[in-house]
């Protein structure tokens, strides 16, 4: 008999690039970061991760995704929640030499759960 995950809901604030490349590997994996981006930061919380999209993606990149994907919690244990702002501004700080290691503790898919683009 095998033991079930626990699992962690993370969100992730996207444009069309980085969407791509998730889309690309079947919807399992975040794309290795560029190397101007030495950390990767999904969010704690829908709602910072809406604010990001609609504010920060739809202007730069013309659209701004939500996405939302289960991670194993005990895995997650090794990098604190960190503040970024209010106490609802949360986020985790995996450095990108350790993406394929999180990217192989996601449980499940990588799924788009809000697209926002500019307002007409």
């Amino acid at each position: 008999m095998t033991g079930t995950v626990t699992t962690t809901t993370l969100w992730r604030p996207t444009g069309p690039e980085e969407l791509a490349l998730v889309e690309a590997s079947g919807w399992c994996a975040w794309p290795p970061r560029l190397p101007e981006q030495p950390i990767f930061y999904p969010v704690m919380n829908e709602d910072y991760a809406i604010r990001i999209a609609r504010d920060w993606n739809v202007p730069a990149s013309g659209v701004g995704y939500v996405t939302r994907f289960e991670v194993d919690s005990g895995f997650l244990e090794r990098y604190p929640v960190q503040q970024a702002g209010g106490q609802t501004i949360t986020e985790l700080w995996i450095p990108a030499e350790e993406l394929d290691q999180f990217n192989r503790h996601i449980v499940g898919l990588i799924e788009v759960v809000h697209e926002f683009r500019p307002q007409l």
